[in-house]
């Protein structure tokens, strides 16, 4: 029974993957490709503990990718099992990268940011404004052998600050952050529990004739939503998980339940507010 549950759950990741790693964004051409670190501290009763992921920033003429490099690294790898198992079905995915991070945000020209993140198998997105009441300061710093400027704004509940440098003359940044006249090298909110710096580009010398190949299930036909049903899905799809696990007879311990004041007083997420 283990046997034939294994090799369906095999064929359904064949028949699902197989289709969206071949389709990726070829009309846009990379102009330019960054790698940040994120540090931050997602428990606040765990102040010590410091999470790290790496991100990348793809760049094409008209619009940015920002994604976790693991959410890469992980279709890299299961194409290559998919590949190589065709015939037997005999695809290991232990140990393949994960991510905390499990979203998409393209940002564009005209002014729009737009978050995508898949919930069960439903794709959603929604909409955000690109900031544009960025306070720039007349300070400078180097950042990596980068001359930098910064500029501060309050974003979704914390007060940032941002080094840009306008010897890199591209409008976007990590996460959400874009708006600036040049590349966002560092931005870092004011308690420190988040932090993005640039740590790796490519020289554009090596990216003539590349395209961006962020695959297409990670943002064609979504669901479009407003920010706070996107909120209330997450929370939803969440609890819903819980359920379903006690129902199948897992048990959770007191520190994994939520509190008796229903509110999630440890997380700590990069966006406190809706404005």
């Amino acid at each position: 029974m283990s046997f034939i549950k294994n090799s369906i759950l095999t064929l359904i990741f064949l028949l699902i993957f197989s289709v969206s790693f071949s389709q990726t964004a070829t009309n846009d051409s990379l102009r330019g490709e960054f790698t940040y670190l994120l540090q931050c501290k997602p428990n606040t009763e765990s102040r010590d503990y410091i999470y790290k992921e790496l991100f990348s920033l793809k760049v094409s003429d008209h619009r940015s990718f920002f994604i976790s490099e693991n959410r890469l690294k992980f279709d890299s790898l299961a194409r290559s099992q998919i590949n190589k198992s065709r015939n037997n079905f005999n695809i290991d995915l232990r140990n393949m990268p994960s991510s905390k991070f499990n979203f998409l945000i393209i940002q564009n020209m005209e002014g729009t940011v737009q978050f995508y993140q898949s919930l069960a198998m439903t794709l959603l997105s929604y909409y955000n404004p690109v900031i544009d009441d960025w306070k720039l300061i007349n300070e400078t710093k180097i950042i990596n052998s980068i001359v930098c400027h910064k500029a501060q704004v309050f974003f979704k509940g914390r007060d940032w600050t941002a080094w840009y440098s306008p010897e890199i003359p591209l409008p976007y940044g990590p996460y959400k952050f874009s708006g600036l006249p040049g590349l966002i090298v560092k931005i870092t909110d004011r308690t420190g529990d988040y932090d993005f710096e640039l740590i790796k580009s490519v020289p554009s010398s090596d990216l003539t004739g590349k395209v961006i190949t962020v695959s297409k299930r990670y943002y064609q036909n979504p669901k479009i939503v407003t920010e706070r049903e996107f909120v209330k899905a997450k929370r939803n799809y969440r609890e819903n998980i819980r359920h379903q696990l006690e129902r199948m007879g897992t048990v959770f311990s007191e520190d994994q339940r939520p509190k008796a004041t229903g509110k999630e007083n440890e997380y700590n997420p990069i966006e406190l507010s809706e404005e």
